[in-house]
C-alpha cells in the first residue's frame, strides 16, 4: 500500500508561482510512475502532468505545457509540481497519483492505483 500526501497549495496572484509536493510512503516509490491531476469546481478531474520512475520522461497537458514542470526526488520519495505564470483557470484541487505498473505515461486517471487527498490552489486575477 502507498500513501500520498500533497502540500504546497495556497492563494497566489495571477502570474505568480507555487511549488506543490507529494510525499509518498512505501519502499517501492522508485518504481512508480507519478502524476498530478486537478479538479476545478463543477468540472471533472483532469490530467496535468506525469513522470516515469527515473524522472527521465514526462508528459504534460497542453494547458500547462511551458508553465508547469514535474520532477521527482527518489531519495526523498517525493514528486513535485513547479507551477509558474499561474492563471485564474489553474484554480483547482490538485491531486497526486501513483501508477504501480511503472513505465507508461498515462494521462487518464483510471490507470493510477493510488491517490492523495489533494491540495487547494487558488489563483486570483
Amino acid at each position: 500500500q502507498v500513501q500520498l500526501v500533497e502540500s504546497g497549495g495556497g492563494l497566489v496572484q495571477a502570474g505568480g508561482s507555487l511549488r506543490l509536493s507529494c510525499a509518498a510512503s512505501g519502499r517501492t516509490f522508485t518504481s512508480y510512475t507519478m502524476a498530478w491531476f486537478r479538479q476545478a469546481p463543477g468540472k471533472e478531474r483532469e490530467f496535468v502532468a506525469t513522470i516515469n520512475w527515473s524522472g527521465g520522461r514526462s508528459r504534460y497537458a497542453d494547458s500547462v505545457k511551458g508553465r508547469f514542470t514535474i520532477s521527482r526526488d527518489n531519495a526523498k520519495n517525493t514528486v513535485y509540481l513547479q507551477m509558474n505564470i499561474l492563471k485564474p483557470e489553474d484554480t483547482a484541487v490538485y491531486y497526486c497519483a501513483a501508477d504501480a505498473a511503472g513505465e507508461a505515461l498515462w494521462n487518464q486517471e483510471r490507470f493510477y492505483d493510488y491517490w492523495g487527498r489533494g491540495t487547494q490552489v487558488t489563483v486570483s486575477s
